[in-house]
């Protein structure tokens, strides 16, 4: 088995549009979170979103080539170009090297009504023009990846809910580990447009707390009302160690571990036993025990359920061990399909700046984050290992564990 190496990320998110400003951010518990008041008027109960910054591609991208983007595609093209960038792949190498894609993307809400509002009003398919079709498929992000950037290699769409761009990683990370490629792209992509997430406001999914953005999103504490939709794109540059080596490639972290499982039970309820059966598979497979892990950063997204059976599932494992946890979800709500991407790369961020982004806005605990080793606020400290969780809709699990290099 071949280790597997990160050479490259890059990030877009609402808390900036680069690796320096999102760490910045972490380091400082800076909240990304604001109000889209076009929700309101559009019919939501909250306003509340990360606020992510529209990439402008004109001067960046022929128009052909932007034609097909959706919103999360134009977000992971600039987490892309940011990702090859450090590792050290121009579009020489690109062209002249195989290199595959995996992403996790999960719904394209806007392109699909778009298309349809044309069609309730015009009647005429020839009105429709040719960008909406690749925007609105479910693989919009790597089809349009692997065509601006000449990818080569393995090409597919992780669809697992919440739990999507972790999965992208594991998934490269198996292939790579397995010798069946040197080199992917990986990683996560969320709209943030507001037709992306009616359909979970409608289910009273989102916090209201609209008088105080900032302080909206609580993973873990006891007075937390939902979580906030969030988005934008990570990348990560995947690369067989040796590969690296020989290409004299900034090796920024290992992925050595990979866990999944699903609940089996109700499409939304979650279960601390799946829980612990992802996070014990990804530590078994880096060969660790909740001993080795210095750093948890948890999937809670601060809804009432979500938020209570992964502290059951996380206090069953390391109650009594030494591992900080923090989800940094209370800065950025939740980013949905890209999370778990996302988050490894500020999980990285943070090992190689020697701190733990705090978890804001946990003051109360409750009877099942109360016996948590939680992180209430930066802390200065070496992370050797990164236990990372992400849990979706329809059971979904899954974990990934990062080492130092």
């Amino acid at each position: 088995m071949r280790k597997v190496v990160i050479t490259g990320m890059g990030i877009w998110s609402c808390l900036g549009t680069n690796k320096e400003a999102v760490t910045e951010s972490l380091r400082l518990g800076r909240s990304g979170i604001g109000i889209e008041q076009e929700r309101i008027t559009y019919g939501y109960q909250s306003a509340l979103t990360g606020i992510v910054e529209r990439p402008q591609l004109k001067g960046l991208l022929h128009r052909r080539l932007r034609t097909g983007l959706s919103e999360e595609a134009e977000f992971a093209y600039m987490a892309s170009t940011e990702a090859f960038r450090q590792a050290g792949m121009d579009d020489e190498f690109l062209q002249q090297n195989e290199v595959g894609v995996i992403f996790g993307n999960d719904s394209s809400a806007k392109p699909v009504i778009e298309a349809a509002n044309i069609m309730a009003e015009k009647h005429d398919t020839q009105l429709l023009g040719s960008g909406f079709i690749f925007q609105a498929m479910n693989s919009t992000v790597n089809m349009n990846l692997s065509s601006i950037f000449h990818l080569k290699g393995i090409n597919f769409s992780v669809s697992s809910a919440c739990a999507s761009g972790s999965h992208a990683i594991g998934l490269a990370y198996l292939l790579i580990r397995q010798g069946l490629q040197d080199r992917v792209l990986c990683g996560g992509a969320q709209e943030v447009n507001f037709y992306s997430m009616a359909s979970f406001d409608a289910l009273n999914t989102f916090s209201k707390r609209m008088d105080d953005p900032t302080r909206a999103s609580r993973p873990f504490d006891r007075d937390r009302d939902g979580l906030i939709p969030s988005g934008g794109a990570a990348a990560l540059v995947l690369e067989d160690y040796e590969s690296a080596v020989k290409r004299v490639a900034p090796i920024l972290a290992e992925v050595c571990g990979y866990g999944f499982s699903s609940n089996g039970g109700g499409i939304s309820q979650p279960s601390d036993d799946g829980s612990v059966i992802a996070m014990t598979r990804a530590m078994n497979d880096a060969g660790l025990t909740a001993d080795d892990i210095d750093y948890i950063n948890a999937h809670a997204t601060s809804t009432q359920q979500g938020d209570m059976f992964e502290a059951i599932a996380l206090d069953r494992l390391f109650r009594g061990k030494h591992a900080l946890i923090s989800s940094t979800k209370g800065m950025t709500g939740h980013e949905c399909w890209m999370a778990g991407a996302s988050e490894v790369v500020y999980s990285v961020l943070m090992m190689q700046n020697h701190f733990v982004a705090p978890n804001i806005n946990f003051e109360n605990p409750d009877q099942y984050s109360e016996p948590l080793n939680i992180a209430r606020q930066t802390t200065e400290c070496d992370i050797n290992t990164v236990l990372s969780n992400s849990f979706g809709f329809g059971g979904t699990n899954s974990a990934l564990v990062i080492k130092n290099p």
